[in-house]
């Protein structure tokens, strides 16, 4: 999923000088009017972009737009990554899982009024086959009819089981057919948008957006009245936490637990919810000299995990060889994988090479005398840099490789992991079952490099990988799957398309001085991930206001 690569702009304190957070709300205080869920964006930039047209090719989107427009699904990952309905109100496939007849829920309103219907599901659904472009969730479905008007009718090529999960893709959301069907989609900025959420746009500064609760939602009455969102950074985020300055946020804390919980352990709370998948090293394969496996191998069994772990503080949390996260995947793991994290052994790396006829000289791999010095594309606002250090160095120690570090700012970071204009990329893996996880690497994604690719950033294409894929879609059988998953986790383990460093994870952090009502990982039906779509609109349907 796409917002899950997105960067982070490092953004000062004096961002904040200008906004009005709720600190200047008793905690406890106000009653309900006038409540606030105020949320610290970290991957946003320093400032916002009034564009929220979600389906169009520019790559400067408003936040949170997954609180205006919802999908038909969502995907539970507290029962294990199953489909769950939301618009749809439920679904059944037919014709061997060639057709899926999705029936919608009659009581869901656009913010204008309007009823949603069957005409903008057909609408929504349509616009990625009628403009490939705009198929940035990758869609397999290859047409979609009206049935009735709460019902629609969606026929794939092939049996599609699998791939019910593309409906539950904040990046497939419903939009109002009788608002964007006469709009010029490749310009227009949608700068008032009309979705069927929760939330409408109030205010919009490039430095905060404030949206509306509606009165109106078919999910419920909020207990808020407003969500504002403002802009932050890492570092920045900690002290606002810590005086109450924000409710909500979604980043990583090392060594979170001594310095925010602790200090306040009923108000302060850091959460990580594994989502199924893994940081990777992704490997550029369209690319010499990534298209030898000899060399992904090489690479791979010289990554330090166990260093990358310990400066993100989070001990035991290496990733085993297939990205998949045995918390989640414990019954789909080939036993052979249970419980097994790489070290670094620089003696096969080198073996490797030497397999593939590859030498190191000077710091460049060589081969039939031509020198490649490879980079390493990161995300330098996550904070990323010191991630890749570890691994350039390690490198540099076992094979005498230099790699260099390509940090860029979010933007750039997508554009150029999704033109294929790296030779490696600290990506993220995940997604809804083991399907879900590996279904990137088929080559239905597949584009040139140079070509903006929706999901298989690697260029991946093996017709082994396409022939599992294809059989994972068109069975609902659960034995069959977990055999086809394995298969999968061999070819990633044996084949190298990309490398998994540690499990990954969402990770929550909230002040819960104003509201309580969160969930925990202990106990939840829904992750508290600003960014989840429908998750996160569970979780601010279900918040109290403390002391009320």
């Amino acid at each position: 999923m796409r917002s899950r690569w997105r960067v982070l702009l490092v953004v000062g304190a004096v961002v904040l000088a200008g906004c009005s957070g709720p600190a200047s709300t008793p905690a406890g205080g106000g009653g309900a009017a006038g409540a606030a869920v105020v949320y610290g964006k970290t991957d946003g930039g320093t400032t916002f972009v009034r564009n929220y047209n979600v389906m169009g090719p520019a790559t400067d989107k408003a936040p949170n737009m997954e609180l205006v427009y919802e999908p038909l699904m969502r995907v539970d990952y507290g029962d294990g990554g199953t489909v769950k309905p939301w618009l749809a109100q439920s679904w059944v496939f037919a014709d061997q899982g060639k057709s899926l007849t999705i029936k919608l829920r009659d009581d869901a309103t656009w913010s204008d009024g309007q009823k949603f219907t069957a005409d903008d599901v057909v609408y929504s659904l349509g616009l990625p086959i009628e403009k490939p472009d705009f198929s940035i969730a990758g869609v397999t479905y290859k047409s979609v009819t009206k049935v009735d008007a709460t019902t629609v009718k969606v026929v794939f090529a092939e049996p599609s089981y699998a791939t019910l999960n593309q409906f539950a893709n904040i990046l497939l959301p419903m939009v109002p057919k009788h608002i964007w069907s006469s709009q010029n989609l490749n310009t227009w900025t949608n700068p008032d948008p009309i979705g069927t959420g929760p939330f409408t746009v109030k205010e919009f500064k490039p430095q905060q957006i404030t949206l509306q609760a509606r009165s109106d939602y078919w999910g419920g009455k909020l207990p808020m009245t407003t969500y504002k969102i403002i802009p932050t950074s890492a570092d920045a985020l900690k002290a606002q936490l810590l005086k109450g300055d924000i409710d909500w946020a979604s980043a990583s804390w090392p060594n979170g637990e001594k310095e925010y919980v602790a200090k306040d352990p009923d108000k302060h709370l850091y959460q990580l919810y594994s989502n199924g998948g893994a940081m990777s090293v992704l490997f550029n394969t369209a690319k010499a000299p990534f298209d030898d496996v000899h060399v992904r191998r090489a690479l791979a069994l010289t990554i330090d995990r166990t260093a990358v772990v310990t400066t993100l503080q989070r001990p035991g949390t290496e990733a085993g060889p297939t990205g998949l996260s045995e918390q989640l995947f414990a019954d789909w793991l080939d036993p052979a994988y249970k419980g097994k994290v790489q070290k670094v052994d620089a003696t096969a790396a080198k073996a490797e090479l030497a397999k593939g006829g590859w030498t190191v000289e000077n710091g460049a791999l060589v081969k039939d005398g031509k020198r490649y010095q490879p980079s390493i594309l990161f995300n330098a606002d996550w904070g990323w840099g010191n991630y890749a250090d570890i691994l350039i160095n390690t490198w540099k120690q076992t094979l005498g490789l230099q790699v260099k570090g390509a940090g860029q700012p979010s933007a750039g970071y997508y554009d150029k992991q999704n033109l294929g204009q790296f030779d490696l990329a600290a990506a993220s893996t995940g997604g809804s079952g083991v399907y879900g996880v590996y279904r990137f690497l088929s080559s239905q994604y597949l584009t040139p490099v140079g070509k903006s690719a929706t999901l298989n950033q690697g260029r991946w294409n093996d017709p082994q990988t396409d022939a599992i894929v294809a059989a994972m879609q068109r069975t609902d059988n659960v034995d069959q799957l977990k055999a086809l998953g394995r298969q999968l986790q061999k070819i990633v383990v044996d084949k190298t398309p990309f490398s998994p460093i540690y499990n990954n994870f969402y990770f929550v952090d909230i002040n819960a001085t104003r509201w309580t009502g969160w969930p925990t990982p202990d106990n939840f039906d829904h992750i508290p991930f600003v960014g989840m779509g429908p998750d996160t609109i569970l979780t601010m349907l279900k918040l109290q206001r403390r002391g009320s």
